[in-house]
């Protein structure tokens, strides 16, 4: 979200805010009310101002409305209170076990591709294993911060040398529109369609399943006189009190079979020690 979009989130009230909500996730007045354990009558209130919800009021609707801590942020701040959850930059010195923990869970996926990605997914830190995504990119897909959709998908990034690459870019859409529909995010709505509009893949050989991203497809790469079948396993961490560290999630890949797993230990080994290709934290 840019700052003149954040700037008029800000502007609203916390009752079009919560209304805004409450449409976006589908939910009658009756329905949040009866979720929330409040009365239709006062949610009413709340959403046209005739009412100000206390600060325990607003989280308990951020909560029911499954927002992300961001979200619950701007709620709190539109009501006229501080913000729940810090949002810290993740170079600085209080995230630095945050970091660590980062590095250590890719450095012990090595041989194996691993990757961390933030609610843009922009790349903020990698294993070498993203040397075999970053192969015959295009340079300027490569200047930090890098997308690891738009490299996936873009016609001079890692499409050309994906087997499925028709399947694996709808799955991908699958998980970006879902991602839109929950945050409503403006940025991720146009990050949707460019990768939409992008020339090439055809029709995928099996449709994937409305709002549900098949995370057993894996991806078939090429690389270099390889064949190489991965599957993708995504983890974030466990009840987060920072914004920023909330949007963070670990994408990790695995050997499909064990030509794989064989040909990545091989490449892993005969590799020089370099600095992280995407370029972070």
């Amino acid at each position: 979200m840019t700052e003149v979009q954040e700037s008029r989130q800000l502007s609203r009230s916390v009752g079009e805010l919560m209304r805004r909500w409450r449409e976006q996730r589908g939910y009658s007045q009756l329905a949040l009310a009866t979720r929330a354990e409040i009365s239709a009558r006062h949610l009413s209130f709340l959403e046209t101002g005739r009412s100000k919800p206390s600060r325990d009021m607003v989280l308990r609707l951020g909560r029911h409305l499954d927002l992300a801590l961001r979200e619950q942020n701007q709620l709190l701040l539109a009501a006229g209170y501080a913000p729940a959850y810090t949002d810290s930059p993740l170079d600085v010195a209080e995230m630095l076990p945050v970091r660590a923990a980062l590095r250590q869970i890719l450095t012990g996926h090595e041989p194996f591709p691993a990757l961390v990605v933030d609610r843009n997914w922009n790349i903020v830190l990698s294993n070498s294993g993203f040397q075999l995504f970053a192969e015959g990119a295009a340079p300027e897909l490569l200047r930090p911060p890098v997308n690891a959709l738009r490299l996936a998908v873009h016609p001079e990034g890692m499409q050309p040398r994906i087997i499925n690459f028709a399947d694996w870019r709808a799955q991908l859409l699958v998980r970006l529109q879902r991602r839109v529909e929950l945050t409503a995010e403006p940025g991720l709505a146009e990050l949707y369609h460019e990768l939409r509009d992008y020339p090439g893949g055809g029709a995928p050989a099996r449709p994937p399943r409305a709002h549900q991203a098949d995370l057993t497809l894996p991806l078939r790469l090429r690389y270099r006189d390889m064949e190489l079948s991965l599957i993708c396993t995504i983890a974030t961490f466990g009840m987060p009190l920072d914004v920023t560290v909330a949007e963070l999630a670990v994408e990790a890949f695995l050997p499909a079979d064990g030509t794989t797993g064989e040909l990545l230990s091989r490449l892993h080994a005969s590799a020089p020690a370099g600095p992280d290709p995407a370029g972070a934290v």
